[in-house]
């Protein structure tokens, strides 16, 4: 039986434009970890190209949108998103839409579980 730990958090980055990547792992994963009681909190930090193929894939917006509605915090960085010029496209959906260099940073420093996609 695993020991529970002190920081039951976890920041998932999903930086991948592969859709196939989104649907098939970062996803499932994310939602069932804050469904199924795997974390205390699950973050969900759209950085990198992952921003722009969000803004134009209804089908993956619809599964960001559940995993808002179960309880995962869900952000992106603007830096990246105005790279790509989706900014507003993400915020439209209800995603907190912020620079993430200094939360992450933060979150690593304190404790959080970070894995990338």
């Amino acid at each position: 039986m695993a020991n529970k730990v002190d920081n039951n958090e976890l920041a998932v980055i999903w930086s991948s434009s592969n859709p196939e990547v989104a649907k098939t792992t970062v996803f499932m994963y994310t939602l069932n970890a804050k469904c199924r009681d795997w974390w205390d909190e699950v973050h969900l930090i759209i950085w990198g190209p992952s921003a722009k193929l969000l803004s134009e894939d209804q089908a993956l917006q619809d599964k960001v949108k559940e995993m808002m509605s179960a309880g995962v915090n869900v952000s992106a960085c603007r830096e990246n998103a105005d790279i790509y010029n989706v900014s507003d496209d993400l915020a439209n959906l209800g995603i907190d839409v912020k620079y993430m260099a200094e939360p992450v940073t933060m979150m690593l420093k304190n404790g959080c579980k970070l894995i990338t996609f």
